[in-house]
């Protein structure tokens, strides 16, 4: 089956984060797909609009059992239903491991640039937060052991890991993921594994998603994994996702940190998950090919007429980081704003003044709109 990745669909007037937020602009920021999701997860929306009767929800057997078969299929692991955290959100997961693994002026360590609440949970859970950049070599991004070590203290409790990362596109390799569970095993470190764009590698032989759940059980008592079909699926704004902990007692600090903090899932989120894991994957693969295009349209685009810029070499995401510095330009986003109408992500927000995110999860007609106008602008 082939799905239409090209018709533009109306979100203005929706009430639309992406759209509605600055009407006066031509969004190209938050990380929210310009396409109508799967049929089955509408499908499965609308069947249960039908019912009518919208109470309070619990999460419904075939969900569970669908989450199951997806971590066994996609990541290789064998996991028990009791192990599975049902969550509104991964944002609200972050805080909350802040909040169960740390105490009042202890610390938490994340690497930048990255997606702007893991540069700020520790305010709630009153933190001090460590950052060290990311290595950048021929525009792959890599952890800096190095810097790492020497920014660690006995203070810190949490590593925050996002893998695939937000915003640098990179896929780490189960390598890397072994080395930073040892990092986390040498300064006793809680690991806390955000994998929400897990399913959105534009070449899974190439770069196989490797997930902290693969880690040797030794490392359980010690790695949180974030899971959601929610940007795969652009199913977002439903609100629905999951953390899997096999720890037993990690698990009950986790849950007993929520206190009365975080909202009741809806009842039509648990089944649009489901129609997701059971039915999306034929359209998750012509969607991460037609994202491929677009990010090659994106590289392409750069190359030619903003050579100077320095970009990243992606394998996953359909978020592209652009970075300004070596130009002198101290807020690019800004500037494409007042001299294009365009909106975008503001660098300064993922720990990187100078630079800039283009989402590029639209139909190409769009995105070819967006490059053209960012192509007027002098710097």
């Amino acid at each position: 089956m082939t799905y239409d990745f090209d018709t533009s669909i109306t979100r203005r007037g929706t009430g639309s984060l992406k759209w509605d937020r600055r009407a006066d602009l031509d969004p190209y920021w938050v990380a929210d797909l310009d396409f109508v999701s799967p049929p089955e997860v509408v499908e499965a929306i609308q069947a249960r609009v039908q019912h009518g009767v919208f109470g309070y929800a619990v999460p419904h057997q075939g969900l569970n059992e669908a989450i199951l078969q997806y971590l066994s299929d996609k990541h290789g692991t064998q996991a028990r239903e009791e192990e599975i955290v049902h969550l509104g959100g991964l944002v609200p997961a972050l805080s909350l491991a802040a909040r169960a693994f740390a105490k009042p002026g202890e610390a938490l360590m994340t690497c930048t640039p990255i997606y702007p609440p893991f540069i700020g949970v520790h305010h709630d859970a009153q933190l001090e937060l460590i950052t060290v950049n990311h290595s950048i070599t021929d525009g792959v991004a890599g952890l800096d052991w190095a810097a790492m070590e020497a920014a660690v203290t006995p203070e810190t409790k949490l590593f925050l890991f996002c893998n695939p990362q937000n915003p640098l596109g990179r896929v780490f390799t189960a390598e890397e993921v072994h080395k930073l569970a040892e990092f986390c095993e040498e300064h006793d470190l809680m690991l806390i594994s955000d994998e929400i764009h897990a399913d959105m590698i534009f070449d899974e032989e190439a770069t196989p998603h490797y997930s902290a759940l693969r880690l040797p059980e030794r490392f359980n008592k010690r790695v949180i994994t974030l899971l959601a079909p929610s940007k795969t699926y652009n199913i977002a704004g439903l609100g629905y996702s999951y953390a899997v902990i096999k720890d037993d007692s990690v698990r009950r600090k986790f849950t007993a940190a929520r206190g009365h903090t975080l909202p009741e899932i809806n009842c039509i989120s648990y089944y649009a998950a489901e129609a997701a894991y059971r039915h999306g994957e034929p359209w998750r693969k012509e969607l991460m090919q037609y994202l491929k295009g677009n990010y090659d349209l994106v590289k392409g685009f750069m190359k030619e007429h903003f050579s100077e810029v320095e970009t990243m070499e992606m394998e996953a995401t359909y978020l592209f980081w652009m970075d300004f510095r070596k130009m002198g330009v101290g807020n690019p986003a800004d500037v494409f704003e007042k001299e294009a109408g365009l909106f975008l992500s503001d660098g300064s927000f993922f720990g990187r003044a100078g630079c800039c995110r283009f989402n590029f999860g639209s139909p190409r007609a769009r995105i070819e709109q967006g490059l053209e106008k960012m192509r007027g602008v002098s710097l």
